[in-house]
């Protein structure tokens, strides 16, 4: 409800409705730090590209992640060059070492458009994970690894026939894969998917994933945090902002709760997601069923 008015009493919302360019060079720049990454690990002992690989490589990988996120809303480029969003989003995935973008961007505008649809929303944790992931042990089990049930949850709830963008996007990383491979060894490619999977796991940034829609407050579906980690993630954090102008990059979201304050103040917020992760473990009212469901009714379109 909050986006149908607040442009009307605030119509200077209107003009945040615009790509972000330094979005490009953020990303060029967090890909070549990759790439220098992979060169330096690449002698290192074992041991080492472990430690730099959660250190630097987990955050970095994270923080592409949501970087791919501000690109399937077009930030990059706007909506009237759609199709360079796409290509540069292919380009912000390889440091990630799998295929990810084009697919994410499929599944999340279904996110936006049916918040909570049954057997639509892939964010929405399957009922095997709610039944199983029900003790303190299990749920902090559940969060090392969400990059798998993020990874697998599609194929379960909502599978999609591969569109010729998905395939394009597989076989551009399996390229460079096999040059990291091939110019750097074993250890880079290692310290690539390592940062990856331990980004989206037990990370500090991870907390968003629980942070954003989990009911910790019975009525309330969507949360914003507000603490210094939105620095590193496109301001993911600014989630009431987010969904209701999902068309407003993440750069210029703190300016929408700052013009519309009288709207967003009073809802519950976080600012600690590492207090998030661990409110999830122990609190015994919280699981992976503790989102909102809905059954959607009417037609529905996806991508």
């Amino acid at each position: 409800m909050r986006c149908w008015c607040l442009p009307s009493k605030h119509p200077e919302i209107k003009a945040l409705m615009k790509p972000d360019y330094n979005l490009i060079w953020v990303v060029v720049l967090m890909v070549l730090a990759q790439l220098t990454a992979f060169y330096l690990v690449k002698d290192l002992d074992w041991k080492w590209v472990v430690f730099w690989a959660y250190v630097f490589g987990s955050c970095i990988s994270h923080s592409m992640t949501l970087a791919i996120h501000e690109i399937s809303h077009n930030s990059a480029f706007g909506n009237c060059k759609a199709m360079w969003n796409r290509w540069f989003g292919i380009f912000a995935n390889l440091p990630l070492g799998l295929p990810y973008s084009i697919s994410f961007k499929r599944y999340h505008m279904d996110h936006h458009r049916y918040l909570g649809g049954d057997g639509i929303d892939v964010d929405i944790p399957t009922n095997f994970e709610g039944w199983f992931f029900c003790t303190r042990f299990r749920k902090f089990i559940w969060i090392v690894l969400q990059p798998f049930f993020y990874a697998i949850r599609p194929l379960c709830i909502n599978p999609k026939p591969i569109s010729r963008l998905e395939i394009i996007n597989l076989l551009a990383q399996l390229a460079f894969d096999v040059v990291i491979y091939y110019l750097w060894g074993v250890k880079s490619i290692f310290y690539m998917l390592a940062g990856s999977v331990l980004g989206l796991g037990l990370h500090p940034i991870s907390g968003h994933f629980i942070a954003e829609h989990y009911m910790f407050l019975k009525g309330h579906e969507t949360y914003s945090y507000y603490g210094p980690l939105n620095l590193l993630t496109f301001n993911v954090g600014y989630h009431n902002e987010h969904h209701d102008f999902p068309n407003i990059p993440g750069k210029s979201l703190p300016l929408v709760k700052k013009i519309a304050a009288e709207y967003y103040d009073n809802l519950p917020q976080y600012n600690s997601w590492i207090r998030v992760l661990y409110d999830f473990v122990m609190d015994d009212t919280i699981s992976p069923y503790s989102r909102m469901k809905r059954q959607l009714k009417g037609e529905v379109k996806q991508d």
